[in-house]
């Protein structure tokens, strides 16, 4: 088996190993250690040797073995031995057709490691390492970060879970659905800085993309019923459709407007549009229905002319009276220009310009750029895509600013 394939079979067992052990010994923080050392040994030893019949029970039972060793260590190692008796994992030689510990807790992990007494940084950080089976280095690469910055706050989020003493069970009625809420908040974190890194040399980052596609996969095939994970990953599917067409071949941006169609991915846009369709018939409106239903009215456009652009700006105006956000409003004003010109969507920007959430953004000043030269204000437009320029971290936006705000200079 390829190294590649090794890495994807270790980052989808990953979550399945570290819910065995969180279920049936507790201690999170020392389970996960457990499990990433497992998965290092693994990694190792399956290049050398090959994968084993049974990959997933391996792991089990490497990952508990190292946790056993751990607790023995300790002070109070005959109190926990005797507790682990009555809980051997299962052995290395289990048969390939043999199913231990079957019960997948993926989902479970997912909830518990968006727990609310963890900051949105650090419910990033420890999805994509508990659930996402991203490496810490890995994690640091994407974020931009210095690993050992990454490494202490994916330490200090284990403890405060454990601190908090979260259970390690799925939540129910109003805190599975304000816990829902903040899945599906960090798995489309995830997904946007994969998509449009917010700084370094790539516009995207394609392992953060497909991991948050993966992840929201799980909870759809978990919750199929429920119209917000399914908008959600149907958002994902139509956006990331895109990403073939957003740059040139040597990395320069695209706009929407300018890309090539025909590359986007057809089977991506047909398995989105099938879901929004299906979400949209049978479940209550959310806001990530209202943005997949937007992202499905463009990919069904030959062309941006083509673009069916009142019903985008229905849809935005539906979506800021349901959750209202300046990026919202942003992004309406792009739709509103399109139909009643650049100036009624430079009136909609004029309130952002005050919102602190918005006011210091490139992209507040990269869309003033962007309606102020289609209403002929060429100098004005000029100065806003340099700002815009000044005040973005990603390589490819800033250099695709800068040729805008020259060619107007020209």
């Amino acid at each position: 088996m390829a190294d590649r394939r090794i890495e994807d079979l270790l980052r989808e067992l990953a979550p399945q190993v570290l819910g065995v052990l969180v279920r049936r010994h507790g201690q999170f923080d020392a389970a996960e250690d457990a499990v990433q050392e497992a998965l290092l040994a693994a990694s190792v030893q399956w290049r050398d040797e090959g994968v084993p019949g049974n990959p997933r029970g391996w792991l089990i039972t490497v990952a508990a073995r190292r946790l056993t060793d751990e607790w023995r260590s300790e002070s109070a190692r005959r109190r926990r031995e005797e507790a682990l008796a009555v809980m051997d994992p299962e052995p290395v030689s289990a048969a390939p057709d043999e199913q231990p510990g079957d019960q997948d807790d993926s989902l479970t992990l997912l909830f518990l490691c968006c727990h609310p007494v963890l900051s949105p940084p650090s419910q990033l950080a420890l999805t994509l390492r508990a659930v996402g089976g991203l490496t810490t280095a890995e994690i640091a690469q994407a974020f931009l970060v210095p690993e050992a910055t990454l490494a202490q706050r994916i330490s200090r989020a284990k403890k405060q879970v454990k601190t908090a003493g979260a259970a390690f069970v799925m939540p129910e009625g109003a805190e599975r659905a304000e816990r829902l809420r903040v899945v599906l908040q960090v798995l489309y974190l995830i997904f946007n800085e994969g998509y449009t890194a917010t700084s370094g040399a790539d516009l995207h980052r394609p392992e953060l993309a497909g991991e948050a596609i993966r992840l929201t996969r799980a909870v759809h095939h978990a919750l199929p019923g429920d119209g917000e994970v399914a908008g959600l990953l149907a958002l994902m599917l139509l956006t990331d459709a895109r990403r073939g067409a957003r740059t040139t071949a040597d990395g320069a941006l695209v706009p929407l407007a300018e890309q090539d169609r025909t590359r986007w991915d057809a089977a991506l846009i047909a398995e989105g549009v099938a879901l929004i369709s299906a979400a949209l018939a049978a479940a209550p409106l959310g806001p990530y229905q209202l943005q997949a239903a937007i992202a499905a009215v463009h990919a069904e456009a030959a062309c941006d002319a083509d673009t069916d652009w009142a019903q985008v700006v229905e849809l935005y105006r539906m979506l800021d009276v349901l959750a209202p956000n300046p990026v919202v409003t942003l992004n309406r004003a792009v739709a509103v220009a399109k139909v009643e010109g650049p100036r009624s969507g430079l009136a909609l920007l004029e309130p952002l310009a005050a919102d602190d959430r918005t006011a210091q953004h490139h992209r507040l000043h990269a869309v003033r750029g962007h309606l102020l030269e289609l209403a002929g204000d060429k100098d004005a437009a000029r100065e806003a895509f340099r700002e815009a320029a000044r005040r973005t971290s990603s390589l490819p936006e800033r250099r695709y600013l800068e040729g805008r705000a020259a060619t107007l200079a020209g």
